[in-house]
């Protein structure tokens, strides 16, 4: 697995009926792969998130839309950034993800987290728990996902999860790639350490040199070479080919959510979520990932694009600037 480039779909907002809405998911996963990403990715969350748009927002259930994209596809591969661990069964989730793997000939991967988005447990029902049960949970989990994916039939019985020879046929591979994401430094970097192919960064650019730091400490605490641990960034793009557009589109999605950038410091914008917003003309937000995110030690860079990546020729333009980056 080579993960890159990828492109995360977030926002289902953008379009004026239901009816559209999937074929504009189709649309965006074809341009990504046609410019060339490797990877197509969409949220595991039931409610929209606070910072993209209320909670009442159009939101997909991931592995469905998942599986329709592996048949509107065929090379790039296909992911959740991330799956809640809390909402499923680990050993369901790895038969998921597995038949996800043979509808698509080959080109799941699965990208996990601990859960954190309280409001959708509360209002689904499911456990939401402590900060530390989440990732007892998340550590468990993987020792029934991962052997499963592996062809093996675990038994294990732990404090949250029991299995019993779990069986995981049909596969195609045993080696379908394990994609951790998160920004703890000890319990998600350890466990990326422990299970990982891929590990997705998620916090402020500014962070990316302790990140980076921690995440090779949390290797040799276990013996492994970092560089068998391929590395991406999580950023929010705001780009169009005239960059002041872009910087307006910025200012308008903040304003929504009572942030004004134009006041803002360099300390805040350094502390803020706009420290994960990287604006202007593809060009522009070429340049800053490879100063802010690739420059700092980061494999690759996975990008959203809330405001317009639905519209037609906004990824492919993205696409083209930073391949050359990142291939």
């Amino acid at each position: 697995m080579s993960i890159r480039l990828g492109y995360q779909m977030p926002n289902f907002s953008n379009t004026a009926s239901i009816r559209e809405l999937f074929p504009t998911v189709v649309a965006q996963a074809r341009e990504a792969e046609a410019a060339g990403f490797d990877a197509a990715f969409v949220m595991d969350h039931f409610y929209q998130l606070p910072l993209i748009g209320p909670p009442d927002a159009p939101m997909l259930e991931a592995y469905s839309a998942l599986s329709a994209l592996a048949t509107a596809t065929d090379r790039i591969q296909l992911s959740a950034l991330v799956t809640g661990n809390t909402y499923r069964n680990p050993a369901l989730l790895a038969k998921t993800v597995t038949t996800l793997d043979v509808v698509s000939g080959g080109r799941a991967v699965l990208g996990i987290g601990a859960g954190w988005f309280e409001l959708e447990h509360q209002q689904y029902g499911f456990e939401f728990g402590t900060f530390t049960e989440r990732f007892e949970r998340l550590e468990e989990a993987l020792q029934i996902i991962t052997p499963m994916l592996r062809g093996q039939r675990p038994t294990f019985d732990g404090k949250w999860y029991r299995t019993e020879n779990a069986i995981n046929e049909p596969r195609l591979r045993d080696d379908l790639p394990i994609l951790l994401g998160g920004g703890g430094e000890k319990k998600t970097f350890g466990m990326a350490a422990r299970f990982g192919d891929h590990l997705n960064i998620i916090c402020n650019a500014s962070e990316l040199p302790r990140k980076v730091a921690a995440l090779r400490q949390r290797c040799a605490e276990v013996d492994r070479d970092p560089a068998t641990l391929d590395t991406s960034f999580l950023a929010f793009v705001i780009a169009d080919e005239d960059g002041d557009r872009a910087r307006k589109i910025q200012a308008d999605m903040m304003s929504r959510v009572g942030i004004d950038v134009a006041s803002m410091s360099e300390a805040e914008r350094r502390e803020g979520v706009v420290d994960r917003q990287f604006v202007g003309t593809p060009d522009d937000v070429a340049e800053q990932i490879k100063d802010r995110v690739l420059d700092q030690g980061i494999d690759g860079v996975i990008v959203n694009m809330v405001a317009n990546g639905h519209e037609p020729g906004m990824v492919e333009a993205v696409g083209r600037a930073l391949l050359p980056l990142v291939k």
